[in-house]
């Protein structure tokens, strides 16, 4: 009999053991709805957190040197970084160039060659130019602004009244009617270093040159083709950015020389808002396109004009 109640109460057991089993089969999800449900909430923890950081570390991935975004309207700045440092500035030299020429009110249909004086000795850059080549004032402010041409840039200088040492004083003395006073230019084309600017004193040339039509249109233009002789030149916009359907740029610039890096400026809409960035000193070719992108979606993402 001892026996026979030892053997019933070990399948009782057994039992016990099965049936829990089976309850615990019957509801497989529960710890994982558990494990999901702490997920869920250190997510928005983490969100919240993220949300609450300061500008700065939100936008640490950015790999300009020296950054500085601004609201036109207000002239509020809603994002800077070595905002104040004066560095080489390569093309972006040559929205100061258009400025100069457009303002000075020459004749756009005149007929410019292009010279042995425009050939760079400098940097020995390339130039799909060819000396004796002759176009139109406002082909080479095209060129320049587009696909930053250095050879029309220099053409667009040297045919200044007095030349391209007047066409220079004149540049500088534009740069010092708009503010900017940590600016200093040598020459029309940014292919030397010692043409210098600042994040905050390149912003004041944007906003200023932004409101010529022309440069808009000849700054965000995709292509441009030109005859040299029988022989047909396609030109491209060096910014990727003209060509995305997701940008609304109403006027760039690119640049680049080794001591520079890689410099971008844009006048662009974000969220409707007209929005002006400057990027100098980017590391890597398309460092500069991806940063605009980091900034575009941080703006989006944060609206600080709200708390105007």
């Amino acid at each position: 009999m001892k026996l026979f109640a030892s053997l019933l109460l070990a399948a009782g057991l057994l039992a016990g053991t099965a049936s829990a089993v089976q309850a615990h089969d019957r509801h497989p999800t529960t710890t994982a709805k558990k494990a999901s449900a702490k997920r869920h909430h250190r997510a928005k923890v983490h969100k919240r957190r993220s949300a609450a950081l300061p500008p700065a570390a939100r936008l640490t991935a950015l790999r300009s040197s020296a950054v500085l975004i601004l609201d036109p309207k207000t002239q509020k700045i809603l994002y800077q970084k070595h905002a104040d440092a004066v560095m080489p500035i390569a093309s972006l030299t040559k929205l100061m160039t258009a400025l100069v020429v457009l303002e000075a009110k020459q004749d756009m249909a005149q007929k410019l060659a292009i010279t042995g004086a425009d050939v760079d000795r400098l940097k020995y850059s390339s130039s799909r130019l060819r000396v004796g080549t002759r176009l139109p004032r406002s082909t080479m402010l095209h060129l320049a602004l587009m696909s930053s041409e250095n050879r029309a840039a220099s053409a667009l200088g040297r045919n200044y009244p007095g030349g391209t040492r007047k066409f220079v004083a004149a540049m500088n003395a534009k740069a010092r009617a708009l503010g900017m006073r940590h600016t200093h230019y040598v020459e029309p084309t940014g292919l030397s270093s010692a043409n210098v600017s600042t994040p905050k004193d390149l912003a004041r040339l944007v906003v200023a040159v932004e409101k010529h039509p022309l440069v808009r249109r000849y700054s965000t233009d995709r292509e441009y083709t030109i005859d040299q002789g029988r022989q047909r030149t396609v030109y491209h916009n060096t910014n990727r950015l003209t060509a995305s359907p997701s940008w609304k740029i109403r006027m760039q610039k690119t640049g680049y020389i080794s001591e520079a890096g890689r410099c971008m400026v844009l006048h662009a809409a974000v969220r409707g808002r007209p929005t002006v960035m400057v990027f100098l000193d980017s590391q890597g070719k398309f460092s500069r396109a991806a940063d605009a992108n980091r900034v575009r979606a941080w703006l989006a993402s944060l609206n600080p004009w709200a708390r105007d």
